[in-house]
């Protein structure tokens, strides 16, 4: 069960990573799909991505041929960034975000969050009905399936516990300025 929710942990923090907060992040280009030799393949398959600024990106392919495939698939991306193209490199300039889109990316953390609770109520209720099986099979007492129930909430609340911390640090960093 708590491998389960280490996955959704796992999950929900690739999640947020994924959400621009102003920085420079390889995390908000890497898995971009760039069409490779006939083949769709993630960015950081095919060119080198740095961060030597807060606010810049340099993604250097590793085949320059792959200079327009990037480009393309950057330009097609939702990621709201134009590539700046040099001889040998591609640079994204991060924008500062209004007050209006930081509200926007808080809630949709805010979302992401709610998906990461009910991951792991799905997981607390297999759970609870496979102790109640036990029960139900003679396995386990009935003094013992309540003392297995309480277990799995108590961790159910330290993982939900540790959606809110992950939750509240992405808000305050998406809201410094």
């Amino acid at each position: 069960m708590k491998e389960k929710f280490e996955k959704i942990i796992q999950h929900l923090r690739g999640v947020l990573a994924e959400l621009r907060t102003g920085r420079a992040s390889p995390i908000l280009v890497e898995n971009l799909q760039v069409e490779s030799y006939g083949a769709l393949m993630p960015l950081k398959s095919v060119a080198a991505i740095s961060t030597p600024e807060a606010r810049q990106i340099i993604i250097k392919p590793w085949d320059k041929g792959m200079m327009i495939p990037i480009q393309k698939a950057i330009q097609s991306s939702n990621i709201g960034m134009n590539p700046i193209v040099d001889q040998d490199s591609i640079r994204l300039a991060i924008p500062s975000l209004t007050e209006e889109r930081r509200k926007e990316l808080v809630k949709t953390a805010k979302q992401r969050m709610e998906e990461a609770r009910i991951a792991i109520r799905r997981v607390r209720e297999d759970e609870m009905k496979d102790i109640d099986h036990k029960e139900k099979g003679g396995e386990i007492s009935e003094t013992e399936k309540f003392k297995q129930r309480d277990t799995v909430q108590k961790i159910v609340d330290e993982y939900n516990k540790k959606v809110d911390d992950i939750g509240k640090e992405k808000e305050k960093e998406v809201m410094t300025i």
